[in-house]
């Protein structure tokens, strides 16, 4: 008895102290949440302990915010639940000295950064290549996205088999070049506000400027095949349908250097791109809207708030997500992937990624998360480690502010700061 009576004590102590810790916390958060700072903007802060599931902080956490880039935490879960290991490239079927391909999707071809060439590889041994275009049913933008950004890099146009990346790399070091060569005649000087013509592919780069820049390319099928026959002339031909089926995949990349890449950087277009591989998985047709209501029925039926998902990359402006959804999606990803895997893919605080330059630690980085910007919006998600040891799980949602972005990260940060070195 005299020890259980201990143990008892030991125990009730322990919950005491925890208890207290976590009313302290609690009780300095809310005190900045109360400063006028954050009086002309929508704020919500959602922080939790995996290990016990205790709610550490809870401010606004189900009420919807527009996330921005937030929402490729979404588009990562998507993909780890319907993806393999490898990207699946293209389908294909082959008939004698034919073969028939049909995109999936995959952002990898002939990509800057990747370098795939898995299809090229393939067609140049066939006399004849058949490429089935198209078969997507979502418009080349995403429901929402600003009109002037057509010329942006980091808005290049939705499609089902995209090439280089869906832009065009002009340099201008020692003369003017372009990536895909075939279209530097398309290319002339101008100092024009626009740096293409809004429906064709006419585009033009400022004489002065000398860094290297990336156009988003009108796509449609007079572009993949002017593009494909200058990798295989008179050898690629266009088609609507398949004259048999194709029951063959061709894989590419692994698919975590595709993840990677979209959450260090943020890319957009990597983003797209995935939701669309991933519908692959579901019909030929390929569709992002198919992918996202089959996992929200799914996997993520069990969301407190279900949002209105958009998109893929969070350009949208449509998109409205709970710092609760995202917390319960980060902790699914946490239960269910080793953790280091789960934290190679995200951004690190101070060290690489989006966060390079934020929330940096004197030893190893104690923030792994999910950055998401746009006008007077700024979101964190992800994962916090603090100085005792213990993960926690948050989703910090910034709308409507007036002030400079820098000045909102400098007030979560030091919530931050307060959560490792306090908890």
């Amino acid at each position: 008895m005299p020890k259980l009576k201990f143990l008892f004590i030991f125990i009730s102590s322990i919950v005491i102290i925890f208890g207290c810790k976590s009313a302290q916390i609690t009780k300095k958060i809310t005190k900045h949440f109360d400063e006028d700072f954050y009086d002309s903007q929508f704020t919500g802060l959602l922080v939790v302990d995996p290990a016990s599931k205790d709610t550490i902080f809870n401010y606004n956490a189900h009420k919807y915010f527009t996330p921005a880039s937030n929402a490729k935490i979404f588009t990562l879960y998507t993909a780890l639940q319907v993806l393999q290991e490898k990207i699946p490239a293209f389908k294909y079927n082959i008939d004698k000295d034919t073969i028939t391909i049909q995109g999936t999707g995959d952002p990898t071809f002939l990509h800057s950064y990747f370098h795939d060439s898995t299809a090229l590889k393939m067609a140049q041994n066939f006399k004849k290549v058949i490429l089935i275009l198209p078969h997507l049913s979502d418009e080349k933008y995403g429901p929402g996205w600003a009109w002037e950004d057509y010329d942006a890099y980091f808005s290049p146009e939705r499609s089902s088999f995209p090439m280089y990346g869906n832009v065009v790399t002009i340099n201008n070091q020692n003369n003017l070049r372009s990536i895909p060569e075939v279209l530097e005649k398309n290319i002339q000087y101008s100092d024009s506000k626009y740096s293409r013509d809004f429906y064709k592919n006419n585009f033009y780069y400022n004489p002065k400027n000398n860094k290297t820049v990336e156009i988003p390319m009108v796509i449609n099928s007079f572009l993949i095949a002017e593009l494909w026959n200058s990798l295989l002339p008179e050898k690629v031909f266009i088609a609507n349908h398949p004259s048999k089926k194709l029951d063959q995949i061709a894989y590419s990349v692994e698919a975590d250097s595709l993840y990677k890449r979209m959450m260090h950087e943020s890319d957009n277009f990597l983003a797209e791109q995935i939701l669309i591989l991933s519908s692959s998985t579901l019909s030929d047709t390929l569709s992002t809207d198919k992918i996202r209501n089959y996992i929200l029925e799914n996997q993520l039926k069990d969301l407190k708030q279900k949002p209105r998902w958009a998109d893929g990359s969070g350009l949208s402006r449509y998109n409205l997500f709970t710092p609760t959804s995202f917390v319960q999606v980060l902790t699914k990803l946490y239960t269910d992937l080793p953790r280091n895997r789960l934290f190679n893919l995200f951004p690190a605080g101070g060290e690489f990624g989006t966060l390079k330059n934020w929330y940096a630690s004197n030893s190893k980085p104690y923030i792994y998360a999910k950055s998401g910007t746009l006008g007077n919006n700024y979101s964190l998600s992800g994962y916090l480690i603090t100085s005792s040891g213990k993960t926690l799980i948050f989703s910090f949602m910034n709308n409507h502010f007036m002030k400079p972005t820098d000045e909102v990260k400098n007030n979560m940060q030091a919530i931050f700061e307060l959560l490792r070195d306090h908890y």
